[in-house]
Formats: C-alpha cells, sequence, structure tokens
C-alpha cells in the first residue's frame, strides 16, 4: 500500500483544513486507517483513526474531539481528516498510516506510512 496525503497549508486560528490521504492498491477496504502529526522536537501523536470493518469505529485522540473528524471513502480509496476550529497548537507535519490489525491509536500497530503534509496554524 502507498500513501499519498495532501490538503495541508496555512490556516488562521478558528479556520478549516480537510486532509486526504489517497491509497493505492485493491485491499485499501480491509485496511484500519489513521492520523498522526508531528511537531518540531515533539514526538509523533496520535490524532484520529478510523476502522475497515462495516461499523467503521472512529478514534480520536482528547485534543482533537469534538474538532476534527475522520472519514473514509472505500470506492475512491481514500481517507479524510477534516479539521475545524484549528488551533496554533495544531501546527505540525501529518502523517496519514494504514494498520493491518492492532491498537490502532498507538504507531507500531501501522504497517505502512504516507510522506506527510505540513499544517500550520497562524494569524
Amino acid at each position: 500500500v502507498q500513501l499519498q496525503a495532501s490538503g495541508g497549508g496555512l490556516v488562521q486560528p478558528g479556520g478549516s483544513l480537510r486532509l486526504s490521504c489517497a491509497a493505492s492498491g485493491r485491499t485499501f477496504s480491509s485496511y484500519d486507517m489513521g492520523w498522526f502529526r508531528q511537531a518540531p522536537g515533539k514526538e509523533r501523536e496520535f490524532v484520529a483513526a478510523i476502522t475497515w470493518s462495516g461499523s467503521r469505529s472512529t478514534y480520536y485522540a482528547d485534543s482533537v474531539k469534538g474538532r476534527f473528524t475522520i472519514s473514509r471513502d472505500n470506492a475512491k480509496n481514500t481517507v479524510y481528516l477534516q479539521m475545524n476550529s484549528l488551533k496554533p497548537e495544531d501546527t505540525a507535519l501529518y502523517y496519514c498510516a494504514a494498520s493491518r490489525g492492532g491498537q490502532v491509536v498507538v504507531a507500531r500497530a501501522y504497517d505502512y506510512w504516507g510522506q506527510g503534509t505540513q499544517v500550520t496554524v497562524s494569524s
């Protein structure tokens, strides 16, 4: 699976962005998908995840709950991260990742990673 993240940019506090992650391969629908982020000088942290199953369970970090929404379109092999009410502390390089199974809130569960897209929240 190859992953290509896009949609990052510069936005003012309170603004919105939608990140996309396009995946190659015919088995996209069988992978759990997640978003992580890494700010300068900090460790990579979990942001959100969505499972592959019909129920498409979603998980969020407490810091983004209520502001971010993860979704997926298996027909388009794409996972999205809608980010609203952005804050300066959301500034980071955002990565999408694919997992064949495991604890979707931890990075070690993921088998494939995209290259990252930069999100900067600043006035």
